[in-house]
């Protein structure tokens, strides 16, 4: 079933990882743990941004740079197969042209279309992680799985899972993550490294009492939104993810079914992260209305030359549809 993975690394002996510009731990999770099962490759991790502190609990996290390997024989790329998400990627001509006349191999676990427009093979499956689909490749193939790897992509499920409590997880997932268990990867160990990069400065948390009276709510408090402007992005983010911080708390507040944060930048961009809630899981469906993707319950976006205020009227204008459907 994987052997597309093994064929593709049969004649390579360099290989370049590749997350998107938004990465998580679920494609971070990936990419490190892809860094230790290709132990007999030449391994190097690239994201077009910096990896966010509160990230940093993985191990190795800091082996992933800005430097883009143009000599590898081949590359990976992890958790998205949405042209959208590698624009930045795209924007430099020298990268573009590398991967639309390079093997490319793309493995991703959302439901949304493949739309990259390089030449490329793919492995896609609806799994609720893209270190669930690493896993089950490892495993097929038979590679070797260390602890190092297991603890990798357990993190990357626990991230994408919510530690194991989203409505996408199945019995399998439980299973996996017995036998990652049974491989070295320690799940108290693993959370406490979490919880201590979760830390929050006064600093942070003050702002999250800012964020927290900035919240509208539409639709008869059924949707939550919040902005986040590009002076609070260049102040906060390097120490704490605004999004991170706040969707959550919106979620958790009653009668809210779907929680945007929306993020706006000085070149008329804007990104969107959306949360919902287990009786309304629209998220992707959402996500999609803008050119994104994701799951039913997390999913996000990104757009261009759209005010918040304007991207608040869309929300408004949607989700009242899509909640019918539900």
């Amino acid at each position: 079933m994987y052997t597309k993975f093994t064929d593709f690394l049969a004649d390579k002996k360099s290989i370049c990882i590749i997350q998107a510009e938004n990465p998580d731990g679920d494609s971070l999770g990936s990419a490190i743990a892809l860094d230790y099962l290709l132990d007999d490759k030449n391994v190097s991790l690239y994201c077009p941004v910096d990896i966010p502190k509160y990230l940093h609990y993985f191990d190795d996290w800091s082996r992933v740079t800005n430097e883009f390997d143009f000599k590898a024989d081949g590359y990976i790329i992890v958790d998205t197969a949405a042209q959208v998400l590698l624009s930045k990627l795209l924007e430099d001509t020298a990268i573009k042209n590398r991967l639309y006349n390079a093997p490319v191999l793309v493995i991703d676990h959302h439901e949304s279309l493949d739309d990259l427009e390089f030449p490329h093979e793919s492995i896609i499956e609806v799994r609720p992680a893209c270190t669930e689909v690493i896993y089950r490749i490892a495993l097929e193939q038979k590679i070797p799985i260390n602890k190092e790897a297991a603890g990798a992509i357990f993190q990357g499920i626990l991230s994408d899972t919510l530690g194991l409590t989203s409505n996408s997880v199945t019995a399998e997932t439980f299973e996996i993550a017995a036998e990652l268990t049974k491989l070295g990867a320690n799940i108290s160990e693993l959370e406490d490294k979490r919880r201590e990069f979760m830390k929050k400065s006064p600093r942070i948390l003050d702002y999250k009492a800012d964020l927290i009276k900035r919240i509208d709510y539409s639709l008869d408090g059924e949707l939550a939104t919040v902005h986040i402007p590009w002076d609070d992005i260049r102040e906060y983010s390097d120490e704490y993810n605004p999004n991170v911080l706040i969707l959550e708390e919106m979620r958790l507040v009653e009668g809210v079914k779907v929680a945007v944060a929306i993020k706006t930048y000085p070149d008329g961009k804007i990104t969107g992260k959306i949360r919902c809630t287990s009786d309304a899981p629209i998220a992707e469906k959402i996500a999609g209305y803008f050119g994104g993707g994701g799951h039913p319950m997390a999913a996000g976006f990104r757009t261009y030359d759209m005010s918040y205020e304007d991207a608040v009227k869309e929300l408004v204008h949607i989700v009242p549809e899509l909640l019918n459907e539900t």
